[in-house]
């Protein structure tokens, strides 16, 4: 009897120690967890380039290339946070590799096109923007997931503080600043994907070039950028 006894209050406190340690452990998960969090705020991207609208004979070379970086505000707008808006800032460098040739005059800028087998390593434009995404987001994240599928789509604004024509052969090296290429840029864009590594497209609504730049036989450049790479995401 003593040990039934005995064995119905070892039952009891291994219970009420049960039910102690449980509320404890909730309380504990609770307190971590932080119903205010954000996500994806700091960013950077590595893209393929390309060039839309590109006129006749003027081809790509080479690996055209782009780096992004920055930062987006996260401002959650449901009770859930896993809808959002992005506001951010940015930096990026494009380089764009083609056989449309630039070339300094008194006058400004001339531009021919490259014969197919014309000789030499690199012709290049490169530009180096201050960018300002805005975003629209959908995720599948909570306070404790960090592993999530996402949607950001969204806008992206662009001012070109740099931008440089550079042609490479074994004659000749030739670098200049190209003030032809277009200060301000817009497009839309597009990040989607699970955990940490999200596609990234961008869809340029402008033209790289300014409205009046003409190849020397009279031909617009009408070029708009599309990149298309993939994009890291840090809290």
């Amino acid at each position: 009897m003593y040990l039934s006894m005995l064995g119905q209050r070892m039952f009891l406190v291994l219970l009420v120690g049960s039910i102690l340690c449980s509320n404890a452990q909730e309380n504990e998960q609770t307190g971590l967890v932080d119903t205010s969090y954000l996500e994806d705020q700091f960013y950077i991207g590595l893209t393929y380039n390309f060039l839309s609208n590109k006129p006749d004979n003027v081809s790509e070379r080479n690996l055209s290339y782009g780096l992004q970086l920055g930062f987006i505000k996260d401002m959650p707008i449901n009770t859930r946070r896993n809808i959002a808006l992005g506001l951010g800032l940015g930096y990026a460098v494009n380089s764009y590799y083609t056989n449309l040739l630039a070339t300094e005059s008194g006058d400004g800028f001339v531009y021919t096109i490259l014969e197919s087998g014309a000789d030499f390593n690199r012709n290049k434009v490169e530009t180096h923007l201050v960018e300002m995404p805005l975003e629209f987001r959908w995720r599948t994240s909570t306070p404790l997931d960090y592993k999530f599928w996402r949607v950001y789509t969204g806008v992206k604004l662009a001012y070109v503080v740099g931008g440089r024509s550079k042609f490479v052969s074994e004659l000749q090296n030739t670098s200049f600043f190209n003030t032809d290429l277009r200060k301000f840029h817009y497009g839309l864009t597009l990040n989607f994907g699970y955990n940490t590594f999200n596609v990234h497209a961008y869809y340029a609504l402008n033209k790289l070039f300014e409205d009046d730049v003409q190849i020397t036989d009279g031909t617009a450049i009408e070029v708009r950028p599309l990149r298309i790479g993939i994009i890291f995401y840090i809290l």
